[in-house]
């Protein structure tokens, strides 16, 4: 694990770091940024939610398979069908993030940012950060 929205998977016995696409959560490690509002709970969770999973990667031609740090850029999708990048954003620990280009899912995280935005959950209640993370 390194954040809420990178993670490390093994991939035939190699760590690979994979940015995930269509999500963004406050920063904890950017190396010129301070801890942002509710990144630590974000990675928290990330954690708990991914830690000794099985998951599968979803590439997205739209965006490439790697970004500029070499990171693999994919979806993570659970054993039981549910997609991590989306379940982020619908909880509020994240942003929907497009970066470039539209991608597969775009619509849906839109969405689920709006709902977890009107419900005030996570990053976006008035209590954490209120949806401001910088």
């Amino acid at each position: 694990m390194v954040d809420g929205d990178t993670v490390r998977v093994l991939i035939n016995g190699e760590s690979v770091s994979v940015r995930l696409i269509g999500l963004d959560t406050p920063e904890i490690v950017h190396p010129q940024r301070p801890v942002e509002c509710f990144g630590r709970e974000a990675s928290d969770r990330a954690k708990q939610l991914l830690d000794g999973e099985t998951v599968y990667l979803e590439f997205d031609p739209t965006q490439g398979r790697e970004d500029r740090f070499g990171r693999a850029l994919a979806f993570v999708w659970f054993d039981d069908g549910r997609l991590f990048n989306y379940e982020m954003i619908a909880a509020g620990y994240g942003h929907e993030y497009t970066f470039r280009a539209p991608y597969r899912y775009q619509e849906e995280f839109k969405a689920a940012q709006r709902a977890a935005s009107d419900n005030d959950r996570g990053l976006w209640h008035p209590d954490t950060c209120a949806g401001v993370v910088e």
